[in-house]
């Protein structure tokens, strides 16, 4: 049997049921002073779409899709897959208990492995004095 989920001594079921104003006041301090000075107007809309797609009025395979990076993922927003922009495209992130608290932006990596190539024909103009093996 896996073991539950606890946020600060309060599982997920607690966590969503409680207030806003409850919640920001368990959260650490730099999601807790963000909270309090408000969400953005983008951050906001972001919410509403989210409420919309768990009241079901939105299509089954519409999955919201935000360039809020800097939310701060709430308990409402447990279970469901967002795409969470990464500069370049989208990216899938399916939201998990253990994410509570956390930025969006934390699980939509912005870079990739550089895969540098090794020199030879057409590389560059300083790989024409590279001798070929």
């Amino acid at each position: 049997m896996p073991k539950e989920f606890l946020y600060r001594g309060l599982n997920v079921q607690q966590l969503q049921e409680m207030s806003m104003d409850d919640f920001i006041k368990i959260l650490p301090s730099r999601q807790r002073r963000s909270l309090l000075r408000g969400l953005t107007p983008a951050e906001r809309g972001f919410l509403e779409e989210i409420k919309d797609f768990k009241r079901g009025t939105r299509k089954e395979g519409d999955v919201p899709k935000t360039h809020c990076r800097s939310m701060i993922i709430l308990p409402e927003m447990v279970g469901l897959r967002i795409l969470v922009h990464s500069g370049k495209e989208f990216a899938s992130v399916d939201i998990t208990p253990e994410m509570i608290g956390h930025y969006l932006g934390e699980f939509a990596i912005t870079n990739k492995k550089v895969g540098h190539g090794t020199p030879g024909i057409g590389a560059s103009r300083s790989s024409m004095y590279v001798p070929l093996k």
